[in-house]
């Protein structure tokens, strides 16, 4: 069953073709340099539904080298918005300001270096959000969808990636290793409020994915 679920997965990523050089060599680089980027299923059902609702102004918390960012700019940007992320890493900031530059694209958009609990709150209340994708530190994604969902517009979505935690949330307390508990107690309780409070879907692919719906 395992191997079944593993073939699927290669299968899906070959399906989806990058063209792009620029995007390739960022793939690359990223992976080469052990940074952790969204798996290329995920990716294409996120730019599915960011496209889908025809997404204009977005927010991504957690830019890494700006590898998911890029292809959420080109479509903000196709749909006469912009993309803004924001990003704690330094070194990851600037490889991100760096990448955006070579595909042409960096004057558009907007990157923040900061704590994302900090800079997400300096943002104007009045610019919302079309679509919002989290995929920073996993112990706080309950204080930035808090802080995400009150600059969603109506109809938006927040896409939320790696929700299960290396497949630990399934798992029985028991059976977690220490160093993740307090880490993997927060998603559970996180995954509860959405599932009981919120339009939310979540789909065990990747490392599992949660959609929410205004």
């Amino acid at each position: 069953m395992i191997e079944n679920f593993i073939k699927s997965s290669e299968y899906t990523q070959k399906l989806f073709q990058i063209d792009d050089e620029v995007l390739k060599n960022i793939e690359m680089e990223s992976l080469n340099d052990n940074v952790p980027i969204i798996t290329r299923e995920v990716l294409n059902f996120m730019i599915f539904n960011a496209k889908g609702i025809g997404a204009k102004n977005i927010l991504e918390v957690g830019t890494a080298t700006g590898y998911s960012g890029l292809f959420l700019a080109q479509i903000a940007n196709t749909n006469g918005g912009q993309l803004t992320t924001i990003e704690i890493d330094e070194k990851r900031h600037e490889k991100a300001i760096e990448n955006f530059k070579k595909a042409g694209i960096f004057e558009k958009n907007h990157l923040i270096l900061g704590d994302a609990l900090e800079e997400i709150p300096k943002l104007d209340q009045n610019n919302k959000f079309d679509f919002i994708f989290i995929d920073a530190a996993k112990g706080q994604y309950i204080k930035f969808f808090t802080m995400c969902w009150q600059l969603l517009n109506e109809n938006g979505i927040i896409f939320i990636d790696n929700i299960m935690f290396r497949g630990l949330v399934a798992e029985d307390e028991t059976e977690v290793p220490k160093r993740f508990r307090t880490i993997v107690v927060r998603l559970k309780e996180f995954i509860q409020k959405l599932n009981n409070e919120f339009d939310f879907i979540l789909l065990p692919f990747g490392d599992g994915v949660g959609l929410v719906r205004k």
